[in-house]
């Protein structure tokens, strides 16, 4: 079991903090380098598109769960046309 941890970071000039398990984490920092991104610019980027009923945490969680998705998605595609 993974525990939640507190995390700050700086975005768009202004430090703010959230709380995720250690996989959330190390996914975000795969997608990151995937993406040729620092940890604060996709968290930016993140931030930047949630509504504001969901908080930060959650919003991260769900764009990990999506990117795991898409990730599957594609993988299932390449194996059935190739």
């Amino acid at each position: 079991m993974s525990l939640v941890r507190k995390h700050s970071i700086t975005i768009r000039g202004h430090r703010t903090s959230f709380s995720l398990e250690q996989p959330f984490m190390d996914a975000l920092r795969d997608i990151a380098a995937e993406r040729g991104l620092s940890l604060a610019a996709l968290i930016a980027e993140v931030d930047a598109l949630r509504t504001r009923e969901a908080n930060l945490s959650s919003a991260l969680r769900v764009f990990v769960l999506r990117e795991a998705q898409g990730s599957a998605a594609r993988q299932a595609d390449a194996a059935s046309s190739g």
